[in-house]
């Protein structure tokens, strides 16, 4: 790898280096929202040992004899449900906050800086775009996972993924790994910004604000896993953010974790337990927001925002089921290209002393 521009003689075949790759990883989506694709993505998710941590020789018969036979139709037609157009929401959103911060970044960097993006399960896959940045020049990369609180079941199974592709690289390229930004100020003030405006947009001044993350196995906080602890001081930040700036006084914030699969204890209080709870106390105008989501899927866009609106309308009379997650002007992109700028100055290599703004 080189850190200055090449000077190669005439006769030396041309070699591609010298530029710093970002690769956007989010969590995964199937290529179609079909039963056939969506068992395959299913496969490879739940086949994943930081995602199901029971030992394969006693999972996978039950992956492939239970689950993969039932869960997938199922699935197929919550897909279909958010299913645009432009295909699945999280890869289509994703896509477009690539482009935005490639079109910003790469501008800035004079070209140098290549931003891309991949999918953990699914398509693109984290190899081959790995491979494209490399194939560009890219002999630095940084690989930033697009989940704001850490957990092994995200963030580590895409550097697992990373370095996968890594070790079977005879010239590898430099790898840095964007840390969470759980508590990042930028991401706490652009979070605050952003749902008092959608707050804003509602039709209905909420009495609660439920802030619902995606659930794990409770197990995983007495391992080490440090999820649960971002995810309250994500929480216990906003709320401080909110009040600091005065929005929304007497708003009631609640935290709560959604997604439960299985007979296994999940962190606690579930989402739907929550909203239930609010009915039966007499609550009647509520809003859920999913700050642990960089973009819209199926976990906000179909069990939230469709599923959620049923479930609290029942005790409720008045509840909004979801504000939409990060889109490239939203919480997360102010937040990434200033993270972005600063480890790719204080990691890699001042790229021609640039300021990376916010």
């Amino acid at each position: 790898m080189t850190w200055q521009d090449q000077q190669l003689p005439e006769e030396h075949p041309p070699v591609r280096s010298g530029k710093i790759g970002v690769l956007l990883v989010n969590l995964g989506t199937p290529v179609a929202p079909t039963t056939a694709d969506v068992r395959r993505y299913l496969a490879e998710f739940l086949s994943d040992r930081r995602v199901i941590e029971i030992p394969p020789i006693a999972w996978q018969p039950i992956l492939r004899g239970v689950i993969l036979n039932t869960r997938p139709q199922k699935s197929a037609g919550a897909y279909r449900k958010v299913w645009s157009e432009d295909g699945s929401p999280l890869a289509a959103i994703t896509k477009r906050q690539a482009a935005a911060m490639d079109t910003a970044i790469g501008a800035a960097s004079e070209g140098r800086v290549i931003v891309d993006w991949a999918m953990r399960y699914g398509e693109p896959a984290i190899p081959d775009r790995l491979a494209a940045l490399h194939d560009a020049g890219c002999d630095r990369i940084l690989l930033a996972p697009l989940y704001p609180q850490y957990c092994a079941a995200t963030t580590a199974t895409v550097v697992d993924k990373a370095s996968d592709w890594l070790r079977e690289q005879r010239w590898q390229p430099s790898l840095r790994t964007l840390p969470p930004y759980h508590d990042d100020p930028l991401y706490i003030d652009a979070l605050a910004s952003d749902i008092d405006r959608q707050l804003d947009a509602l039709d209905f001044e909420p009495e609660v604000l439920l802030l619902s993350f995606h659930g794990m196995p409770a197990r995983t906080l007495a391992l080490g896993d440090p999820y649960h602890c971002h995810c309250h001081k994500t929480a216990r930040l906003l709320e401080a953010k909110m009040a600091e700036r005065g929005l929304r006084t007497g708003l009631r914030f609640r935290t709560s974790f959604q997604s439960r699969f299985g007979r296994a204890k999940w962190l606690e209080p579930a989402t739907d337990d929550v909203l239930m709870d609010e009915g039966r106390k007499g609550t009647k105008r509520l809003a859920v927001v999913a700050p642990g989501f960089s973009a819209d899927c199926l976990e906000t866009l179909e069990e939230l925002a469709l599923e959620g609106k049923s479930s609290s309308r029942k005790p409720a009379a008045k509840a909004s089921p979801h504000c939409p997650a990060s889109t490239p002007r939203k919480p997360g992109w102010p937040c990434w290209r200033r993270s972005c700028g600063v480890n790719l100055q204080d990691g890699f290599e001042r790229v021609n002393n640039l300021h990376w703004g916010q």
